[in-house]
């Protein structure tokens, strides 16, 4: 077969989507021997990838995510590679596109927080992309041959809202830094940054992730624990902008930072908190737990599922809540370190080879059928 991947959304700067659509090429260039891929990637990560595979090809296809143009175009770039069956990573199927395929849906947030707050939009060009979203899921949900979901929460999620076939729902849990590589170098308690203690975030600071809360819990801390700082990292846009306004003295916005950098700043932060009030999957926790940072998280959505016993959890509607639980990890020395051990023990469950397996079994079931169709 020849499969077709967009990767327009590709790289680090495009959040977990973009971890997710990366690290699957990645995996399938050492996986796969039969098949041929394109990868479909915008100008901007363009020269980001470079294949690895001789049987993997990249191919421009420089059109916006969300845009008129996407619905015009992305097809007839496609339709010119001759795909055999595309993987769109994320629920922006062109309407247009007519050839079989398969999705990723990582979640359903769009359809539980669709908020003006949300977006730069005028309010009615928002409510505007809002309906044609709805439009573009349902036909992709619909037309699709099978529908890939992170967590069980998702799948759930979509049966609910959607009416989907059980049956055309495929739960492939996504990877952790540690699960199939060498132990990160996590640090003891001891070693810990003892003179500028931190509580970290890595994330957007969409509405939905809960931020203004996570600010608020730590304002409270810093009553009794004056030295404790709040570092958010994330791409400086339009919503940590907003958000850096209201900051008080004591939060820091460290920006984007490439994997390399982002290595020491989990190593010395103090806890790691996720208040997110709705997740897919929630990679940065994991992240944080492979190097050794205790973990304090939401108790909404997939979270329990996908961190298990390995975090402590909280109420995201409560501040004081927040606030307590962070307390606890940060007072209670037998707590910090049973989650330390917990955190190594959790993301052995998630291989990001294993994710691509799974994915590549969904591509050749469909060749299989396709052969004895003909």
């Amino acid at each position: 077969m020849t499969i077709g991947i967009d990767a327009r959304f590709f790289g680090p700067r495009a959040k977990g989507l973009g971890r997710y659509t990366q690290k699957l090429i990645s995996e399938l260039e050492k996986q796969d021997k039969e098949n041929n891929f394109i990868i479909f990637l915008r100008q901007t990560e363009f020269d980001l990838y470079q294949p690895a595979n001789p049987r993997f090809k990249k191919i421009l296809a420089n059109w916006r995510w969300y845009s008129l143009a996407e619905q015009i175009f992305m097809p007839l770039t496609i339709c010119r590679q001759k795909v055999d069956l595309m993987h769109f990573p994320h629920f922006n199927v062109p309407f247009f596109w007519r050839g079989p395929f398969v999705i990723t849906i990582h979640d359903l947030i769009l359809q539980h927080f669709p908020t003006h707050r949300a977006s730069k939009l005028n309010i009615i060009f928002y409510w505007l992309k809002y309906l044609a979203y709805r439009v573009v899921i349902s036909s992709a949900i619909k037309r699709s041959l099978k529908i890939i979901t992170i967590s069980n929460f998702v799948k759930e999620d979509i049966i609910k809202n959607f009416n989907v076939p059980r049956e055309k729902i495929v739960v492939i849990y996504e990877g952790a830094p540690n699960s199939e590589s060498k132990m990160n170098s996590a640090l003891s308690s001891e070693q810990k940054n003892k003179t500028n203690p931190y509580l970290l975030y890595v994330g957007n600071a969409y509405p939905h992730k809960n931020l203004e809360k996570l600010i608020e819990a730590w304002f409270l801390l810093r009553k009794k624990r004056a030295d404790l700082s709040l570092v958010l990292v994330g791409e400086d846009d339009y919503f940590y902008q907003r958000l850096r306004k209201k900051a008080p003295s004591g939060v820091f916005f460290a920006g984007f930072k490439s994997d390399e950098e982002l290595i020491n700043i989990y190593q010395q932060a103090s806890v790691y908190v996720f208040p997110s009030l709705c997740e897919g999957f929630g990679l940065p926790p994991l992240e944080a737990m492979a190097y050794g940072v205790p973990v304090v998280a939401a108790e909404t959505t997939c979270l329990p599922e996908i961190l298990g016993e390995a975090a402590l959890y909280f109420n995201p509607e409560s501040v004081e809540d927040i606030a307590s639980k962070i307390n606890e990890v940060l007072e209670n020395e037998k707590l910090y370190r049973l989650l330390q051990e917990k955190g190594f023990e959790q993301i052995k469950k998630y291989s990001w080879s294993e994710m691509a397996r799974q994915t590549l079994k969904i591509y050749n079931n469909f060749n299989f059928k396709k052969r004895h169709q003909e």
